[in-house]
C-alpha cells in the first residue's frame, strides 16, 4: 500500500515494516492533488511505484537509501508550468 500526504510518502513493504519519507523530496508528489497521488501503480514487480498523471516513478531502492527526487529544477519549474 502506498499512501501519500501532505508531509509524507510512506509505503507499507510486503514483510510488513512502513517506510516514509518527507513529501519534499519529490515535488511532483508534494504539488499533486488527491486524486493523482492516489492513481498510482507498482511497476518492476513492486520494486517501485509510478503515478502517470504526475509522470514521476520512484523505486524503493532509492526510499531505502534516503535519496528523493534527482529531478533538475528547470524540469521540476516547466511541469509546475504546464499545470497552470
Amino acid at each position: 500500500m502506498v499512501v501519500v500526504t501532505d508531509h509524507a510518502l510512506t509505503v507499507e513493504l510486503g514483510d510488513g515494516r512502513s517506510l516514509s519519507a518527507p513529501i519534499e523530496w519529490h515535488p511532483r508528489l508534494a504539488h499533486a492533488t488527491r486524486q493523482e497521488r492516489d492513481n498510482y501503480r507498482l511497476i518492476g514487480g513492486g520494486r517501485g511505484i509510478h503515478w502517470g498523471d504526475l509522470d514521476e516513478d520512484i523505486s524503493l531502492e532509492s526510499l531505502l537509501a534516503g535519496r528523493g527526487s534527482t529531478e533538475n529544477r528547470t524540469s521540476f519549474q516547466r511541469w509546475l508550468a504546464g499545470r497552470i
